[in-house]
């Protein structure tokens, strides 16, 4: 076998595994190969936005998934990970129009229209829209790269079409004009989902308005936003505030604009907190949710004074229509103090929303949209309440069903270029029904009138409504349509058409007919990737993957999407499949930085995980990050734990090169028996280690707990493996000892299972040494392998090897006593230490050399008439009492005067902590906290005073 090199270098091994592992199909899923004995296991990645970049938050999620993935694999499973691609509607929009004012192409989108932009966007796509997958790869994810999909896929789109006919036949999408956040940059609806909240340092303007029929009586209205006075409609107050209930029914002025100074009617309303400001709220039910709402229950008008660009409209009048919303807000306030209506300005804090994506205060604005009555909402409740579907942490469970329970209407339609079009035409006539007799092509010209009818492409199947009333299927032939249900002269009402494979002559027809209009908006981005389980896996045809891998088994996304992405996809699952779509969901935390910050670009604190890899590795990287994200919770991410990571690589890689360096090892069986009189307590104690640490690691995984595996595999490393079983076994090691070859085959029998489990967590460096070390069979991959049905201590005898536990603990044990005892005399680095043991068992003397070599010490001798001179330190063990001559160690008057000074500092300590608590005043002042602070302080000095004394009065 190849010769593992002085030192590891993560960039060339990584890159040729990834080379290596995808050119051999390593992870090309097989629908053919499921089976009872081969079951399937399956996830689908989060699609990330296609502008995106890889981020730290990337690798955590893709970290997880990849270790689900890896694991399953080496289970013995079928696993399918299909990745992909959102085409993110509104954030890529952003971005190339933003290239493209840039490079001086255009000064707005309609410079080039809908068709050239879509098609500048596309070029974009195909440029840059993959580099996240390329990024991904870097990083070591073993999707099927094979199947890799994209939301506007030609397949893909065709989904979607679907199910918004499908939806629109059932009567839960609908047409209507309703409040929704507005985008004032991109011209767009925006669901709550995408927008954030925002602390900001504003204005609370108070001005006055006088009650029309009581001259002299004022009302004082505190409002964030005077630009919007002139869109006011009503003053609103509580019917129970005693202050203004008398009003109700009156009216005031309304003092904006200047020339339109409307009289408003004083409504009463119980939405109205009057324990809030002054209790008066002006209404203005364009630009405002809950304003609107009262607007609705009083019939008020609604006026709306912006445009959609936030430029004011000539309904804010003629001192401020055509102004900025925010220069606006500011020629407002002097409007009202100039006419002598403003009662103060004082500073104010709230919590303002923002676009997510252009990062501008968002509108509340009442626009048409496209809405969805969520379907399928009982059985995507009951099956998380159930337990049938877990959640981890399952805390979100209870989010989850107090959203379901709470649910609105979804606004589905985006004012965008860029994305899935609502696949609706429509047209408005003037004139009535004149024919005898309809053809198909003739159905699709005026027949209205005045009205607008819709139809769809690509929905199940042909589907007509004329007023009403359905066609029948058999009747799609409509030859005898116009005769059956209308007299010549009639005039209809409504026709919608929804088809799903019409002839592409007549699809040309219909595009041709310049009455049918497409609608103009596109559909929201999530309304694309709620179907992302299914829709990838080639639905509506029954496919092999479909049949093997749905539904699938795991889900890793964050929690900031429970609602607009986790709980559509199962409402969707069980819509069009019936069931759940994932049985498992897993909920990262947020990685913030040391000082516990959101990680953020105009911080400066969020690393690029690319420049982590170039230094540390891509495994350093992935167990680094790992072993410090704990289930759910927060990541407070620092490069030390990738440090840490890179040098736990490290450590592993020097561990397989000294077990190579010592040669081939004689098989650890023989005649089909285990050899157990060859192996030493110490081989047979990390087997049982190694045992063990699978049952953990197994309970670990089941918890979703990987933080928790990696912990558990760097303990037993680092701490069992090299710290002791190494260290105890460089004896056992020389040519020529009987236990040689047996210590050499349970380096390899640890060694191997090690990598094992360490490849989900690291899988380039472990696929190096399984190699390097020859462990699999030539051809194979780590990556692939199976893990051993046997335990590692299988054959051998239970009670041998419980007490060669028993007797290596001890052992282990006393060389930290030992150790301990040097310390304290200043003797931790001395050499020439010699110990003498009173041994408390007959065994202990064939473990002297080895109890010496793991203390640090030049000889442990065995003497049980010992009797140690006077001021000989002596320390109780679980092998014996330890005796530490000092004769030729150390200057006793020295080491006296020594722990002499140290006592003195200790005494002076306690003496402080006793003062405090001496003083009633400092318990009554100090939190709790502090108390119990100083508590274990002064129990901490008290115990090193004692330690002290007795070496003291040990060294005379």
């Amino acid at each position: 076998m190849p010769e593992i090199s002085k030192t590891y270098t993560p960039a060339e091994v990584e890159e040729r595994w990834q080379t290596q592992w995808n050119e051999a199909g390593c992870f090309t899923a097989d629908p053919a190969r499921v089976s009872p004995e081969r079951p399937a296991y399956s996830i689908v990645i989060p699609p990330p936005n296609v502008t995106g970049i890889l981020t730290l938050g990337h690798v955590l999620n893709n970290t997880i998934q990849d270790i689900l993935c890896r694991r399953a694999r080496m289970l013995g499973k079928e696993v399918l990970w299909l990745p992909g691609t959102d085409h993110a509607g509104i954030a890529t929009q952003n971005v190339v129009e933003k290239n493209l004012k840039k490079q001086g192409v255009i000064k707005h989108r309609d410079d080039l229209g809908r068709e050239g932009l879509v098609e500048k966007i596309w070029e974009w796509k195909e440029k840059h829209g993959g580099i996240i997958i390329q990024q991904l790869k870097k990083l070591g994810a073993s999707c099927d790269w094979s199947r890799e999909r994209f939301t506007m896929d030609e397949d893909y789109s065709r989904c979607v079409q679907r199910v918004f006919v499908d939806l629109y036949k059932k009567g839960m999408i609908y047409r209507g004009k309703r409040m929704v956040n507005w985008c004032p940059s991109s011209l767009t609806a925006l669901s709550d989902e995408e927008v954030t909240m925002k602390p900001q340092n504003g204005t609370m303007y108070h001005f006055k308005v006088e009650v029309i029929e009581e001259p002299g009586t004022w009302l004082e209205i505190a409002t964030t936003r005077p630009e919007v006075i002139p869109g006011d409609t009503a003053i609103a107050v509580n019917p129970n505030d005693p202050r203004y209930a008398h009003l109700i029914g009156k009216h005031v002025r309304r003092p904006l604009p200047l020339e339109n100074q409307a009289e408003l009617p004083i409504v009463g309303d119980e939405h109205v907190d009057f324990t809030f400001g002054t209790g008066v709220l002006k209404v203005t039910p364009a630009h405002d949710k809950a304003d609107f709402e009262i607007a609705q229950r009083h019939s008020l008008p609604v006026i709306d004074v912006m445009h959609p660009n936030g430029i004011l409209n000539e309904l804010a009048g003629k001192d401020l229509g055509g102004m900025e919303r925010f220069a606006a807000r500011k020629r407002a306030a002097e409007l009202l103090t100039e006419i002598g209506s403003m009662v103060k300005e004082e500073p104010y804090q709230n919590n303002v929303g923002y676009s997510e994506r252009a990062d501008v205060p968002i509108e509340h604005r009442l626009s048409e949209q496209w809405f969805l009555k969520y379907p399928s909402v009982q059985p995507s409740q009951e099956v998380v309440a159930k337990g049938e579907m877990r959640f981890f942490p399952d805390r979100w469970a209870k989010v989850y069903d107090h959203w379901m329970g709470g649910l609105q209407d979804w606004c589905i339609s985006r004012q965008l270029w860029w994305g899935h079009r609502v696949p609706v035409w429509s047209f408005t006539y003037e004139g009535t029904f004149a024919g005898a007799c309809l053809e198909m092509s003739e159905i699709l010209c005026p027949l209205t009138t005045g009205h607008q009818r819709f139809c769809a492409k690509d929905c199940p199947e042909v589907a007509i409504t004329i007023d009403g009333k359905p066609v029948p299927a058999d009747s799609v032939a409509l030859n005898k349509l116009g005769i059956d249900l209308y007299d010549k002269g009639a005039e209809l009402r409504e026709i919608v058409i929804s088809v799903s494979t019409l002839d592409p002559d007549l699809i040309k027809q219909l595009e041709e007919m310049s009455w049918w209009e497409q609608d103009p908006d596109v559909l929201d981005t999530w309304f694309s990737s709620w179907l992302w389980p299914f829709a990838t896996m080639g639905w509506p045809n029954e496919t092999a993957d479909l049949k093997a891998f749905y539904p699938t088994t795991d889900l890793v996304t964050g929690p900031d999407i429970i609602f607009f992405w986790v709980a559509r996809m199962i409402m969707a699952g069980y819509e069009y499949r019936g069931e759940l779509p994932f049985k498992n969901v897993y909920f990262t935390g947020i990685i913030r930085d040391k000082q516990g910050r959101k990680m953020s670009k105009s911080l400066g604190n969020s690393p690029d995980p690319l420049d982590l890899i170039a230094k540390f590795g891509a495994d350093a990287l992935r167990f680094g990050i790992m072993r410090s994200a704990p289930q759910g919770a927060d990541i407070h991410f620092d490069e030390q734990c990738v440090e840490q990571g890179r040098n736990f690589a490290t450590k592993l890689w020097n561990a397989a090169r000294f077990r190579q360096m010592q040669g081939d090892a004689e098989a650890l069986t023989g005649n089909g028996k285990r050899e157990t009189e060859n192996a030493s307590i110490y081989a047979l104690d990390i087997l049982a280690k190694l045992d063990q640490l699978q049952t953990k690691i197994e309970a670990a995984y089941l918890a979703y707990e990987f933080n928790t595996v990696a912990a558990l595999c760097y303990e037993f490393f680092w701490g069992n493996y090299c710290d002791l079983f190494l260290e105890a076994a460089k004896n056992d090691t020389r040519e020529g000892t009987p236990n040689r070859a047996a210590t050499l085959a349970v380096m390899d029998a640890c060694l191997s299972r090690l990598l094992m489990h360490l490849h989900p967590f690291m899988p380039h460096i472990t696929e190096e040494l399984w190699a390097m070390m020859g462990y699999g069979e030539a051809g194979t991959f780590l990556t692939t392998t199976k893990f051993p049905a046997q335990p590692a201590l299988a054959g051998f005898d239970a009670a041998a090897v419980a007490q060669a536990q028993e007797r290596t603990a001890a052992i282990y044990n006393s060389a930290a006593r030992i150790r301990n005892l040097k310390a304290e005399y200043n003797l931790a680095t001395a050499k020439g230490v010699a110990i003498i043991l009173k041994p408390s068992a007959g065994w202990v003397a064939g473990e002297a050399d080895t109890l010496a070599l793991l203390a640090g010490v030049a000889s442990v001798t065995l003497d049980p008439a010992y009797v140690a001179p006077t001021g000989t330190p002596i320390a109780l063990s679980d092998v014996g009492e330890i005796i530490m001559p000092l004769e030729g160690l150390i200057d006793k008057d020295a080491e006296r005067k020594r722990v002499g000074k140290e006592l003195e500092k200790v005494v002076a300590e306690i003496g402080k902590v006793e003062a405090k608590f001496a003083n009633p005043a400092f318990a009554e002042k100090v939190p709790a906290s502090v108390l119990d602070e100083h508590r274990a302080r002064l129990v901490d000095w008290n115990a090193k005073k004692a330690k002290l004394a007795e070496m003291l009065a040990a060294l005379g």
